[in-house]
């Protein structure tokens, strides 16, 4: 995949490690923003029974 994703990026090399970056700061701030909360009410560490 990450072969794949290097040859079809445009430019030299330079600016395919900047765009490489910028997708994965995305990514990140995706997981951050959207898939980590949707799926916080779903795992089970929330569920503790100390102090009850």
């Amino acid at each position: 995949m990450y072969a794949w994703l290097w040859r079809h990026l445009p430019g030299p090399v330079a600016v395919r490690v900047l765009i490489l970056l910028v997708l994965a700061a995305a990514v990140l701030v995706a997981c951050f923003a959207w898939v980590y909360p949707a799926l916080a009410p779903l795992m089970p560490f929330n569920d503790t029974t100390v102090g009850n």
